[in-house]
């Protein structure tokens, strides 16, 4: 199996811890919250084996790497500008880019802004369907009301920090196990009816596995979790939400433009995202190059996770494909 190395990497400004192995063309693997590199333990050597060089950054605010203080320096420029200056950092001028949670939304603007550069493109939960008519908050607030939804409660600096980073053991095991396959949902948990008060804290209606973890999660990647946020913290990722409405301003010239470029799409059946046929026909609508859909019955958010050597298979079969 091909060793994994680590090494950090100048770009945009601020410095980039990466997992890299293999040789070959270059796939840039995007993580979500709360996570790391780490999440894509299951695919980096994978990948690597089958003739590619994979690289997998803790992204800004993140594990390793920088987090700059100011909010403002979380937006979507800032994080696809980092993932631009890590391909040129690293030589190439091309490189397929793969994101899962919030690592999607930088894989599609990325693939959206530089097709020059990102020859194809892969988002695991999260789907794409283009620039929204307003400020997505403003829908969130439209949509929640009186009612809990943790987009909008991440929203004051401080709140979420105290939260989360309390005892960062159980909100690891709280939130990878709540956001699983192990709770059985469809079409998406992101709904107002049966959510708690706004008032509500973000932990306290999520269960706590304990010892008795998931299948696909050990108390090795647990501890693996909390170390890397007891050095972090959570203000960095946090940030990356408090710039939800700055990016829907900022990507204005983007609005009905296009992806082109080869893309795949997979998710769980079980994912908090919503995906249903409406959003599918959407994204088909806005992600013309799209080649295939692949949904993974009884997996939850944490899809590359939690079925590793399905997403691997269809990973693989998409890069080689290109």
């Amino acid at each position: 199996m091909t060793d994994v190395t680590h090494r950090n990497i100048a770009t945009n400004g601020i410095n980039l811890h990466v997992a890299e192995a293999g040789e070959g063309p270059l796939v840039v693997l995007c993580h979500g919250f709360p996570e790391s590199w780490y999440s894509w333990r299951h695919q980096i050597a994978a990948l690597a084996d089958a003739g590619f060089h994979v690289v997998a950054p803790d992204q800004r605010g993140y594990g390793d790497s920088d987090a700059p203080e100011q909010i403002a320096a979380y937006s979507i420029l800032h994080l696809t500008g980092d993932i631009v200056g890590l391909v040129h950092a690293l030589g190439e001028d091309q490189a397929v880019i793969i994101g899962h949670d919030w690592g999607s939304p930088v894989a599609w603007t990325s693939a959206q802004m530089r097709p020059d550069m990102f020859r194809a493109v892969a988002s695991l939960s999260v789907p794409f369907r283009g620039r929204g008519p307003w400020p997505p908050l403003e829908g969130m607030r439209a949509a929640f009301g009186e009612r809990f939804f943790y987009q909008l409660y991440f929203q004051t600096p401080g709140v979420a920090e105290h939260e989360l980073q309390h005892d960062i053991a159980v909100t690891m095991r709280k939130m990878l196990y709540g956001a699983s396959g192990a709770i059985e949902r469809s079409g998406g948990a992101f709904g107002a009816e049966g959510a708690p008060p706004a008032s509500s804290y973000m932990l306290e209606f999520m269960p706590d596995p304990g010892d008795d973890l998931p299948e696909w999660l050990t108390a090795e990647d647990v501890d693996f979790y909390v170390r890397a946020f007891t050095k972090a913290g959570f203000r960095g990722g946090l940030n990356w939400y408090r710039n939800i409405d700055r990016n829907w301003v900022l990507t204005a010239a983007l609005q009905g433009r296009k992806i082109e470029q080869p893309a795949l799409f997979v998710a769980g059946d079980r994912d908090v995202v919503p995906f249903n046929d409406e959003v599918e026909r959407e994204m088909r609508e806005a992600v013309t190059g799209l080649r295939d859909v692949v949904v993974l019955p009884g997996i939850g958010h944490w899809v590359q996770q939690e079925a590793p050597d399905a997403v691997n298979r269809a990973l693989l079969d998409f890069l080689k494909s290109l």
